[in-house]
Order: structure tokens, then sequence, then C-alpha cells
């Protein structure tokens, strides 16, 4: 007997495991297939929501694993931020190109829309470098509002 495409067992002992192995499995298989499989929902990986975790501000001074997670949500952020940047911007671009004589008047919303974006971005993540950390956001956001309070906002944004 043919299984899978492979050629019949000569070994008995193999043949007699085989088919035990399939008396537990043919039916396992079975129900995956007919009842689990489909009644799951189809969830990409790339669409998993990850959890909030505590801010640089919440985390005590000795605690490195909420240092470490604080640090890791703050990549995520920026990585996110920085990517909507990069649509906004090329948005921009594509109209650009696409309206090319009167650009200036039709695409004057997303121009708008992405230098706003581009400015509460650097308000955020700007000036800190490569290696800037949450810890380092949020000194740069405290002295920005202690400035702020002695001398008025620098922007639309923060008022």
């Amino acid at each position: 007997m043919v299984q899978d495409g492979n050629p019949p067992d000569d070994n008995v002992f193999r043949a007699f495991c085989n088919a035990l192995y399939n008396t537990v499995d043919a039916p396992v298989t079975w129900f995956r297939e007919t009842v689990v499989e489909p009644n799951q929902k189809k969830y990409p990986w790339y669409h998993q929501n990850y959890r909030r975790v505590p801010t640089i501000d919440q985390c005590y001074d000795d605690d490195v694993v909420c240092d470490f997670e604080a640090n890791a949500q703050f990549k995520r952020d920026r990585a996110v931020d920085s990517e909507i940047l990069s649509i906004l911007r090329q948005r921009y671009e594509d109209c650009m190109m696409y309206e090319q004589p009167d650009h200036a008047t039709k695409c004057r919303s997303l121009w708008d829309k992405y230098k706003s974006a581009e400015e509460a971005w650097f308000i955020k993540y700007g000036d800190l470098g490569a290696y800037g950390d949450a810890r380092k956001a949020y000194m740069k956001q405290k002295h920005r509002m202690v400035w702020e309070r002695r001398n008025g906002p620098l922007s639309d944004l923060t008022k």
C-alpha cells in the first residue's frame, strides 16, 4: 500500500508503527482540518498590537526592566511616527509630480499636513541623535515645558 507518495514499507515493525501512528493521527488531523481551522479567525502576524507599557516617568530609578520596556516602547513609537512622516512626505511628492504646473495650489493641504507633522516630530524626537532614548526625550520635554512656562509657547502645537 502506497501512502503519501512513499513506496510500501517492507519492514514489519515500521509498518506496525506507522499503522499505530495513523490510528492516532488520522482522527486528530481530520478534526483539525474540518472543525478547528474553518472556525479560526485568520489574523496575520503583522497586525499584532502590542500593549502599552509604562512610560519612563512612571518607572522607578532602579527598575531596569521598566526602563528597558519604556525604551522599547519609545523606539516603536519613534519608528511609527517616522513612518507616518515618510508617508506624508511621499504623498506630497507624488502630488507634486502629478500636478506639476500648479502643484503649489493643488497640493497645499498636503504640504500643510506634512509641515505640521514634521514640526510635531521634531518637537518630540529632534536633537536627540541616533542614540536618543526615552529618558533623554523625557528630559527634553521637561526642559521645553519649563522654558515655555517662563517665556511663552514656541509653537502653535504646544499652546
